[in-house]
């Protein structure tokens, strides 16, 4: 059988002898919606610019007020799109604060009926481009998610728990995302994100049963809190010294940490299963008492 070369210099560090390969850390990667779409809405009023300064002082004014508009549109969509794309990985979700894909449809909207304006041809024709632009802005990028996710249980307040404990700690993984990617090491970013893979296999594993909040909290809190912290001193160090040292220590704090994250993820699984077990006894148990069996084929 073929087995994958791996060894202390390889990219994974280590050698895995072919069986258990390291999780990629884009297992459960999924496509982002803020893309070309999001991207041209930074170009296409740039054009602006050059009305704004080839046309009188009104004239100016408006087009970069327009420009304005289009641009801070352009930056909602794209921050909306990755709400929504963060929204809708997880299981239990708050709606997002404010509803920037919205706004940015009515700032679209604005901003072409200013531009409009400022070409000349009285207020309908603006007016139509705006109302245009605002409803096109809309069809094309949908509407923010209006209603938490995972929250209409009867147990509403602990799904809300779940929701703030894994904000936290999702805070927390893209603090050590920012530290390491100061170090500019693709292989240590890429140690980074397979850790943040297994502790989000943690976080979806909370959502689904918000009963495992308190075991899981220590996970979620002290020791991701840890972990950026540790992340952040690693990377000052690597910056001034590039100590070996400290790098190996750093990187057997991740495996240290993956392992525990696994262990606590099929922990809590294991948990689950058996209150499966327990509530299908239960239920079968109840049905022989009151004289309920199974029809045999």
């Amino acid at each position: 059988m073929a087995r994958r070369y791996g060894g202390p210099h390889s990219p994974d560090g280590a050698d895995t002898g072919g069986d258990t390969p390291p999780r990629s850390a884009f297992a459960t990667a999924r496509r982002s919606r803020a893309g070309g779409r999001v991207n041209l809405l930074f170009i296409v009023p740039l054009p602006l610019v050059w009305q704004a300064f080839t046309s009188g002082p009104a004239g100016l004014v408006l087009n970069l007020a327009a420009l304005g508009l289009l641009l801070l549109a352009a930056w909602l969509t794209r921050e909306g799109l990755l709400a929504q794309d963060a929204y809708e990985a997880r299981r239990v979700a708050r709606r997002p604060a404010f509803p920037r894909k919205m706004a940015g449809s009515v700032l679209t909207g604005t901003g072409l009926a200013i531009a409009g304006y400022a070409v000349g041809g009285g207020i309908v024709a603006p007016a139509i481009y705006g109302v245009v632009g605002a409803v096109l802005h809309g069809l094309a990028f949908g509407l923010d998610p209006m209603t938490d996710k995972g929250a209409d249980s009867t147990d509403a307040f602990q799904t809300r728990r779940v929701a703030r404990a894994v904000d936290e700690a999702e805070k927390h993984l893209t603090a050590m995302s920012e530290a390491i990617a100061r170090t500019r090491d693709r292989t240590l970013q890429a140690r980074v994100e397979r850790f943040q893979a297994t502790a989000r296999d943690l976080f979806r594993t909370v959502e689904q049963d918000p009963r495992d909040l308190t075991a899981a909290r220590k996970y979620l809190s002290v020791y991701l809190l840890g972990a950026r912290d540790a992340t952040v001193k690693f990377a000052d160090i690597h910056a001034r010294t590039g100590d070996a040292k400290a790098r190996a220590d750093y990187e057997a704090l991740l495996d240290d940490l993956e392992r525990n994250f696994t262990a606590r993820t099929r922990k809590m699984l294991l948990d689950d299963r058996s209150d499966l077990t327990i509530e299908i006894d239960v239920l079968r148990d109840r049905l022989r008492r009151e004289g309920v069996a199974p029809q045999s084929d």
